[in-house]
């Protein structure tokens, strides 16, 4: 469809300056008025100027980031491109805006599905209360093409499974969790628990430093249990898991000492 409005937009700029010339070249205008300058001065002039402005209308509200924000969905290149995790280096406005919401380019460090990582960028258009939300450090899906990867789309799916997944063999492959962890928080029980002690053994793994907790978990019974846990978290992540703190887990009934704590992404 984007390829469609530009090229038709394109047809109708040659089409209105090849007929602005045929007429000036010709000297209509003088057969016309009795006038040699109104060959190239005249109404003739209005299909060029209309033809200028249509292109830059078009090719403005066809780019990809705004196409995006109209539709809330990927532009059918990256729609069903592979799935990846960046994250967010730096972001910058691009100084366009639509409806007064800055479009901005964010450079993104991405791992693909293959556990291949590049350099990126995509663009996209943020409401201005969302705008502080996009940090450096901040995980985000992304749509990529395997053959093309200096440019990468926000994955506007709404697909939460595909981007968890593609998040759970970032971790595995960084050494931060294990495939018996996810499995127990996809199927163990949910419950709360709050932080009885917290050490910082100083092992850091891919920029996680490694933490022991001491949790006393409360079944859904309304029971408690006590264990002890180690997991891999990102430096701003530490600040929710400080001693008293009440954070969400999972375990599996048969075997309670094995508890994984639930953090999103971006805490």
């Amino acid at each position: 469809m984007k390829k469609i409005v530009r090229t038709a937009a394109l047809v109708f700029l040659v089409g209105s300056v090849g007929y602005y010339l045929w007429y000036g070249l010709g000297d209509r205008g003088r057969t016309n008025y009795g006038i040699d300058a109104l060959s190239w001065v005249g109404p003739q002039m209005i299909w060029p100027i209309v033809a200028v402005s249509v292109v830059v209308v078009c090719f403005a509200v066809t780019g990809d980031s705004v196409l995006a924000a109209f539709t809330g969905r990927n532009s059918a290149a990256f729609r069903h491109g592979a799935v990846g995790i960046g994250t967010v280096r730096s972001v910058r406005q691009t100084g366009m805006t639509l409806n007064d919401q800055p479009e901005v380019r964010i450079d993104l460090g991405v791992e693909g599905a293959d556990g291949r990582i590049f350099e990126s960028h995509a663009r996209m258009i943020v409401p201005l209360t969302e705008l502080a939300l996009l940090r450096p450090g901040v995980v985000l899906p992304v749509r990529y093409l395997p053959d093309r990867t200096d440019k990468v789309e926000i994955d506007r799916s709404g697909d939460m499974s595909t981007a968890q997944d593609a998040l759970n063999r970032s971790m595995i492959r960084q050494g931060i969790t294990t495939p018996g962890k996810l499995d127990i928080a996809a199927r163990g029980i949910p419950a709360q628990a709050v932080v009885q002690s917290l050490s910082v053994p100083g092992e850091i793994r891919n920029g996680n430093s490694k933490v022991e907790l001491g949790l006393a978990v409360t079944r859904p019974d309304g029971t408690t249990f006590t264990t002890r846990i180690e997991k891999f978290l990102p430096p701003r992540s530490v600040g929710h898991v400080q001693v008293g703190r009440v954070v969400t887990v999972h375990y599996l009934a048969a075997n309670e000492q094995e508890v994984v704590i639930a953090l999103p992404a971006n805490v």
